[in-house]
């Protein structure tokens, strides 16, 4: 593993506009292969949001549901639920924190196992209102345990710190770092990290000095290397402050720091997500617009292919429920696109993407939620070999009700190690409004409701009569 010197390292930063703040000791350990596993078996493994749990009487304190893969997937018993009130976890459970309203992962301290980052959106910062806050907890042997606070280094800046967090390896130097929003322009990358001190780095990108224009919240951040140099960029999904306009910021990382590369306008702010849908070797971005923005009633997802000059400006091609081969119909207020998710479920070499529409109607059930599978191919996204899933498709759990947000959250991953990414739907609305959450596999074929499982708060050894909402948010 490539690494600096602590003279190296301190001129990079500063190059860079960046701020040392010390520099941690070389790390021996290899990364974790996976950045989603947590106790290093091989497997990868699933974090789940349950983010208005209540905790200790505490309505919307949140808690966070880790499920650990195996050979035979995923399963309510071989878990570790955390709250604000687990041992070893920083701060205190609280009225309306939210805890686990964001997640991501990777291997900040570079010792082999995967970590988890948790956003609270709603902690009060001392006098800071809803200020935010993140923490990491640290992946080991026997799963996750203990954390470290991540401090917002601008506080008066914004509110909602951690509203939107990511993971990458944004200066090629092999170790990931941790890039974290909130309401403001302003997105902090953290690095460097030790389980004792967090991270030894940061810095703030601005997103107004590139462009003219800054960005209206960070509202969602995924990182993947869009143009192929083996460092990862970061994808910014937000409103432009200046025109108003939704879409996403793309950055060009390297080890001098961040390049703005363009915005592509999307006509819908919540999210975009990454990964390679072509199998050429640059990750492509995909973006989501619910509807009403004259491509569709009810939602699309345009695809951006990667190239060695960063993401391409123009959409390789955009597709809704009224594209021929797309099960369904665009309709008005389905949210086609409210949660996305890439990864090769059939092993044919191209990812695929899942696609939430949690306010579809099924029959006349209305809000019951559903999910679209779309292939990928040598040319990017295409409808062609398009699966939908609800909870009234044969071998799916349940069965469709009112309410039940089917498709709220979606995670493509492969969590029985065979090669093929196997499906996680998130249902918040189930059981009004406990939640569960539901597996599906991958196969040769595509996904398949063979084997299917699902579970809620109950099998979990949660409360079951509290407002949960577990599968509102998936690590992403």
């Amino acid at each position: 593993m490539r690494r600096k010197t602590a003279a190296t390292l301190t001129a990079a930063l500063l190059t860079a506009g960046l701020t040392p703040l010390a520099l941690a000791a070389p790390v021996s350990a290899a990364p974790a292969e996976y950045a989603d596993d947590f106790n290093g078996d091989g497997y990868r493994d699933l974090a789940t949001a349950a983010p208005y749990t209540p905790v200790g009487g505490k309505t919307d304190a949140g808690a966070v549901v880790v499920t650990y893969g195996s050979a035979n997937g995923i399963s309510a018993t071989h878990r570790t639920i955390l709250t604000q009130d687990t041992a070893g976890i920083p701060g205190t459970a609280e009225q309306g924190d939210r805890f686990g309203k964001s997640l991501t992962s990777g291997d900040l301290n570079a010792d082999g196992y995967a970590d988890l980052v948790i956003g609270s959106v709603g902690e009060d910062i001392r006098s800071d209102v809803d200020g935010g806050s993140v923490t990491v907890v640290w992946g080991g042997k026997s799963g996750l345990s203990g954390g470290k606070g991540v401090p917002d280094p601008a506080v008066s800046a914004h509110d909602e710190y951690g509203m939107s967090v990511t993971v990458g390896d944004f200066d090629g130097d092999r170790r990931p770092d941790l890039a974290v929003g909130g309401t403001g322009s302003d997105i902090w990358i953290h690095e460097s990290f030790t389980k004792t001190s967090g991270p030894a780095a940061r810095h703030e990108l601005a997103t107004g000095l590139q462009t003219g224009n800054s960005i209206y919240g960070a509202q969602d951040l995924s990182a993947g290397d869009l143009d192929g140099d083996g460092t990862d960029d970061l994808v910014v999904t937000g409103s432009e402050a200046s025109t108003y306009d939704d879409g996403n910021m793309i950055y060009l990382g390297s080890a001098s720091g961040f390049t703005y590369q363009t915005f592509l306008r999307s006509g819908g702010w919540e999210l975009a997500t990454v990964g390679d849908l072509n199998g050429d070797g640059y990750d492509d971005v995909v973006s989501a617009a619910y509807g009403g923005d004259g491509k569709s009633l009810g939602g699309s997802v345009s695809a951006y292919l990667g190239s060695a000059n960063g993401v391409r400006t123009q959409p390789q091609t955009t597709i809704d429920q009224d594209t021929p081969g797309v099960p369904g119909a665009d309709e008005e207020g389905d949210w086609f696109g409210n949660a996305l998710s890439i990864a090769d479920v059939n092993g044919d070499g191209y990812g695929d993407l899942a696609v939430g529409a949690l306010h579809e109607t099924i029959g006349t059930t209305k809000i019951a939620g559903m999910v679209t599978v779309l292939r990928g191919s040598a040319a990017g996204l295409t409808a062609t070999g398009a699966q939908s899933f609800t909870q009234n498709t044969a071998g799916v759990p349940g069965t469709a009700e009112s309410a039940d947000r089917f498709g709220a959250s979606v995670r493509l991953s492969d969590l029985t190690g065979d090669g093929k990414a196997d499906l996680s739907v998130g249902a918040d609305g189930e059981n009004h409004p406990s939640g569960a959450v539901f597996g599906l596999r991958g196969s040769a074929s595509g996904v398949t409701t063979k084997n299917a499982i699902s579970f809620g708060p109950g099998s979990l050894g949660m409360s079951t009569t509290g407002y949960l909402r577990l599968g509102q948010d998936m690590l992403g």
